[in-house]
């Protein structure tokens, strides 16, 4: 998975607005606020919650 280090700095979770942690190995967003994990598809994040799952 290859991010922009400032896109991490700045993209939050959508549901709690907390920071969200790269987690390579299942190639998602985990939010470190709430019980989300986001997928990161083509290197791309998709922050839509219905696309989100529960970690």
């Amino acid at each position: 998975m290859k991010l922009d280090p400032t896109l991490l700095q700045i993209i939050a979770c959508p549901v709690c607005h907390s920071r969200l942690e790269p987690d390579d190995a299942a190639s998602e967003l985990a939010c470190t606020g709430c019980v989300l994990a986001y997928p990161v598809r083509d290197d791309i994040p998709v922050l839509l919650v219905d696309q989100a799952r529960t970690r």
